[in-house]
């Protein structure tokens, strides 16, 4: 048994399979609240949730332990990630959680944490939090009866979160006469964004908006973007949004119907921001997952590409230390530094479709500025997950591939934080190349990890 619980993402895994069960949640809650709650004054936590089936059952596990050590807790409700993010700071708040999953499917469920700057609590916590949860014999430091916590239920969290996202779009600046289709995802923001951009002017397409607790990702959001596109096409809109289970995380389709994926928002976002005087350093980070025409493009208009690796968590933590206002993952995640302090897909949208009107430019345009090389990317599920390095016979297949590629490429191999998978890229100028030398590559891997 892992003394870890977390991944690169918090706690995530199957509902009612070991970590993700009520007794787990309910130590959690317990290690969280002893760990942040202060004896000076009633400790506050605010609880946010994606609309998942298991949402009720974690949310009340976790509210239990932390109540029970102390903490006054706040119930949001169904918000996305980043909207928690914003509360535990608005509010005051000594730590965040959201339970949710991203962009799993609804038989899975998990933990995060924010600290009260809004950023996510740091590896050590968590490592702490872990050793107290699984260490059974553990004692707890419970407080006495009268010094338990309180619970209240925050009503108007989506007001204040949607009035915190109209504050970063410019007051001279609407959305009048644009269409905009967006995919929810049957997730957390499923009744936020579309108020949002119709409070702005926009008009609005719904999909992904209907969520009874098991369709959450479900042939939508921002892993299924060819749904948006066919509404695009059909409606004949401006824009398509699709967003993830949480909202953290945004794939954008032009007005004829072209997919655009995290690099290619960072390309428009990036220039844009260069050109106004407002990155600082013409800094953009991002992951190794990024296209290599990015990094490019970033040395073409004067600026410079900080790679980290995978997780919106490295990125920020980079932008932290390099003091950069810009970043984000080819998956989507993007973070403006300058409003919030983690990915927000609804408020990079916000920042796309604000380059559109100040540009008057339509996406498939702005779009233009960056051609993607042809990249293949295959998950390839594994049993086991040993350092890539000392398996041999894949490095001997990546020394092939590479030498193949002749430095007009690159291929990367690493296992995913959250499920027992290796992802294999491949990336180079000639597409059906590309893909061959990658599902070669994948066999290799399968057959010495699985």
């Amino acid at each position: 048994m892992s003394k870890n619980l977390f991944g690169t993402d918090g706690m995530r895994g199957r509902v009612n399979l070991y970590p993700m069960t009520p007794e787990v949640a309910l130590r959690l809650g317990l290690a969280a609240g002893m760990l942040y709650r202060s004896h000076k004054r009633r400790a506050r936590v605010v609880i946010g949730k994606d609309t998942r089936l298991s949402g009720y059952m974690f949310e009340n596990a976790l509210a239990a332990g932390l109540l029970a050590a102390g903490m006054d807790v706040f119930l949001v409700g169904p918000l996305p990630t980043p909207a928690v993010s914003f509360l535990t700071r608005n509010m005051r708040a000594d730590l965040g959680v959201v339970i949710s999953a991203s962009h799993n499917p609804f038989h899975d469920n998990g933990i995060k944490f924010f600290s009260a700057d809004g950023y996510k609590i740091p590896d050590e916590v968590e490592m702490r939090m872990s050793e107290m949860v699984v260490d059974m014999a553990h004692e707890w430091d419970y407080p006495q009866p009268s010094e338990t916590g309180r619970a209240y239920k925050i009503n108007d969290a989506p007001g204040r979160y949607i009035v915190y996202l109209k504050n970063t779009f410019p007051l001279d600046l609407s959305l009048e006469g644009i269409r905009v289709v967006i995919d929810c995802a049957n997730g957390a923001n499923y009744k936020v964004a579309p108020l949002a951009l119709e409070e702005l002017g926009a008009e609005v397409v719904r999909i992904g908006t209907e969520p009874n607790g098991t369709n959450i990702n479900y042939r939508c959001g921002s892993l299924f973007p060819e749904t948006v596109a066919a509404k695009v096409r059909e409606t004949r809109a401006d824009i398509g949004l699709a967003l993830d289970g949480d909202a953290d995380r945004l794939i954008v389709v032009d007005e004829k119907g072209n997919i655009l994926d995290g690099d290619q928002i960072m390309a428009i976002c990036a220039l844009d921001l260069m050109q106004q005087g407002r990155l600082p350093g013409n800094l953009l980070v991002s992951t190794v997952m990024s296209n290599m025409a990015l990094e490019v493009f970033m040395k073409e208009h004067g600026g410079n590409l900080i790679r980290t690796p995978v997780g919106d968590r490295h990125v920020v933590e980079a932008m932290r230390r390099h003091n950069a206002l810009l970043g984000g993952e080819q998956s989507g995640h993007l973070v403006f530094r300058e409003y919030s302090t983690t990915g927000d897909g609804l408020l990079a949208a916000l920042q796309l479709l604000r380059i559109m009107c100040r540009k008057k430019s339509p996406l498939s345009q702005l779009a233009g500025l960056l051609q993607p090389y042809p990249q293949v990317l295959i998950n390839v599920r594994v049993s086991q997950k040993p350092p890539i390095e000392e398996c041999q016979s894949v490095m001997d297949a990546v020394r092939r591939v590479e030498k193949e590629l002749d430095g007009r490429g690159r291929v990367l191999l690493r296992y995913s934080g959250t499920e027992p998978l290796c992802r294999v890229m491949v990336e180079g100028e000639n597409a059906e190349h590309v893909k061959k030398l990658a599902e070669d590559l994948a066999k290799i891997v399968e057959k010495a990890l699985s």
